[in-house]
C-alpha cells in the first residue's frame, strides 16, 4: 500500500472538522463569489505541489508534464481541504483538478464495505465512465479501489463492487439513490465530495436526489462544485453544502474559446437533407447533434443508405449499445456520431475537429456544451449550426446570450464555401452495412447468423482518454 503523510498544515482552518456550519453570501454568479479568504496562488507546476510521489510519476508516465489553468488554480486550495467552486468549460481539466486532490487527500485510507471515502457525483453514464477512466492509473497508483455506479447496466455487479470496497466512488444519482435503498451503499464515510457539471444535474432534475445525497455524506467533509455556469439551482446548492468556498473562474465567457470557429449555414428546408449528408461524408469524423431520438435514427438510416458510416448515440439505446458505439468512433469504423443531447456531455473524442448541430439547441447552455465536444485540452475546432429561415432570429438571439459572435453564411450542398468551412464533399451514395453494437452481445437484440449470444457477455470498457484535459 502507498502511504502518505499528510503534512499538518494540509487542512486549512476554514476546512471543516467538525467546525460549526456558515452560511456562504448569497451568490448570482461566479464573478461575485467571494470567499472570507484569499485563494492560495497558482500552482505554476505539479511539482511544487503536496501531491504523493506515485502520483507525481504517474502524471509524468501519461505524459502530463504541465497543469492546465483549471488544474493550476484550483489544486493548491483543493489540495489544502478548502470547499472548491470552479467555472471551467468543458474540456478544459476539470476531472484532474478535482481528481488529483481527491486521490491525494484519500491516499493511505482503506474503505469498509459499501462504505466509500470520496464521492464523484456526475449527471451521465457517459460521463461517469469518462470520469472513472481518467483517475484509475492514478487511483491505482496510490493504491485506492474506484467503483462506478450508473443505470443501464446490472445493478448486483455494482453492489458488489462497494460490497468488496472501494475508496473512491463515481456516481449518477439515480442508481446511487437505488443502491442505497437497497443497503447497499451509505455515505456517513464520505469525506469528499464532488459534483461534476452541476449546471447539467439541476437541467436534467436531479436536483432533488443530489440534495438528499448531500445531506448523507459525512458532516464537515470537503466539498468541490464544478459547473460551466451558476445559475438559481446550482446557486442553491452552493450555499447550502458549501462552505468559504474559494471560487476560481478560468475562463472568461463559457463560449470565448480561441481555438474554436463557430459558423451559422443559413440553408432551406428542400437543401438541408443533402447539405447534411455532403458534411457528414467529409474526411474526418463529426459529431451531428439532432434533437430527438427518432431523429437520430432516421438520419443515421439516410446517411447509412448515401455511404456515410453513420451510427445514433441516444438515450433509447441501452449502456452497452452506446458503449460500444462509442468505441466504432473512436476507432473510426463509424465517422458520424448523430446524437441527441445525451452525448453533449462526458464523451471526449481525441482530435475532433468539427461538432454541427443539424438541429438548433434550444439554449445557449446547450449550445455551450454540444461544441464543447470539440477544441478539447487546446485543439483547434470548428462548430456549424444549419439555420433554416424560421429559425434566424432565435439563433441570433442564443449567440448573444452565450457571448458568441458567430461568421454567418449562406449555403448549398455542393458549394465550395460549404466545402472551405466543414470539408463537406459529395457522398458515394453506395450504401453501408455496420455491425450493429447489438450484434457484440447486447440485451438489445440482434445477433450474428449462426452465431449463439454468449451469457452475462461484459461490454469492453471505452478507451481511455490520456490527457490532462480529461
Amino acid at each position: 500500500m502507498t502511504h502518505y503523510t499528510r503534512p499538518s498544515h494540509s487542512r486549512s482552518p476554514h476546512s471543516r472538522t467538525g467546525a460549526p456550519r456558515r452560511p456562504a453570501a448569497r451568490q448570482s454568479d461566479f464573478a461575485r463569489t467571494v470567499s472570507s479568504t484569499p485563494p492560495l496562488p497558482p500552482a505554476a507546476s505539479f511539482a511544487e505541489l503536496e501531491m504523493p510521489a506515485a502520483l507525481l510519476s504517474t502524471l509524468t508516465r501519461q505524459g502530463v508534464t504541465e497543469p492546465f489553468p483549471i488544474q493550476a488554480a484550483t489544486l493548491p486550495d483543493a489540495l489544502n481541504g478548502r470547499d472548491v467552486l470552479g467555472r471551467g468549460r468543458t474540456g478544459s481539466g476539470k476531472t484532474l483538478a478535482f481528481g488529483l486532490a481527491m486521490l491525494a487527500r484519500s491516499a493511505g485510507r482503506r474503505a469498509e464495505p459499501r462504505r466509500p471515502l470520496a464521492l464523484v457525483l456526475v449527471p451521465t453514464r457517459e460521463l461517469a465512465q469518462q470520469v472513472t477512466e481518467a483517475l484509475t492509473p492514478y487511483a491505482r497508483s496510490v493504491d485506492l479501489r474506484s467503483a462506478t455506479v450508473v443505470g443501464g447496466v446490472s445493478i448486483s455487479r455494482q453492489a458488489a463492487a462497494l460490497n468488496r470496497g472501494a475508496e473512491i466512488l463515481v456516481a449518477t444519482p439515480g442508481r446511487l439513490a437505488d443502491l442505497i435503498n437497497r443497503g447497499a451503499c451509505r455515505l456517513d464515510h464520505v469525506r469528499i465530495t464532488v459534483l461534476d457539471e452541476a449546471d447539467q444535474m439541476a437541467d436534467m432534475g436531479f436536483l432533488p436526489q443530489v440534495t438528499a445525497l448531500l445531506e448523507q455524506v459525512a458532516p464537515g467533509g470537503q466539498r468541490m462544485l464544478f459547473s460551466a455556469t451558476l445559475d438559481r439551482n446550482v446557486d442553491r446548492l452552493v450555499r447550502r453544502f458549501l462552505t468559504d468556498p474559494v471560487t476560481h473562474s478560468v475562463d472568461p465567457s463559457a463560449g470565448a474559446v480561441t481555438t474554436m470557429e463557430h459558423h451559422l449555414l443559413h440553408v432551406t428546408e428542400a437543401d438541408k437533407h443533402d447539405t447534411t449528408a455532403h458534411i457528414a461524408a467529409r474526411d474526418g469524423r463529426v459529431i451531428m447533434f439532432v434533437d430527438m431520438k427518432h431523429a437520430a435514427d432516421r438520419l443515421t438510416r439516410k446517411l447509412l443508405s448515401g455511404g456515410v458510416r453513420a451510427a445514433a448515440l441516444h438515450g433509447g439505446k441501452s449502456q452497452p449499445q452506446r458503449n460500444r458505439t462509442l468505441e466504432q468512433f473512436r476507432t473510426g469504423d463509424v465517422t458520424v456520431l448523430v446524437a441527441t443531447n445525451v452525448a453533449a456531455r462526458g464523451i471526449h473524442i481525441d482530435g475532433l475537429d468539427l461538432v454541427v448541430n443539424v438541429d438548433p439547441p434550444n439554449d445557449h447552455k446547450d449550445y455551450l456544451h454540444r461544441g464543447g465536444r470539440t477544441a478539447r485540452a487546446g485543439e483547434s475546432g470548428t462548430v456549424v449550426t444549419l439555420v433554416l429561415p424560421g429559425q434566424r432570429r432565435d439563433m441570433d438571439r442564443l449567440m448573444a446570450t452565450a457571448g458568441i459572435t458567430p461568421q454567418s453564411t449562406r449555403v448549398r450542398s455542393g458549394d465550395a464555401e460549404l466545402s472551405r468551412i466543414t470539408g463537406a464533399r459529395t457522398p458515394s451514395g453506395i450504401p453501408v452495412t455496420l455491425p450493429s453494437p447489438a450484434t457484440a452481445g447486447s440485451r438489445d437484440g440482434g445477433s450474428v447468423p449462426g452465431r449463439r449470444r454468449p451469457r452475462n457477455r461484459r461490454s469492453p470498457r471505452p478507451a481511455v482518454t490520456r490527457t490532462a484535459g480529461a
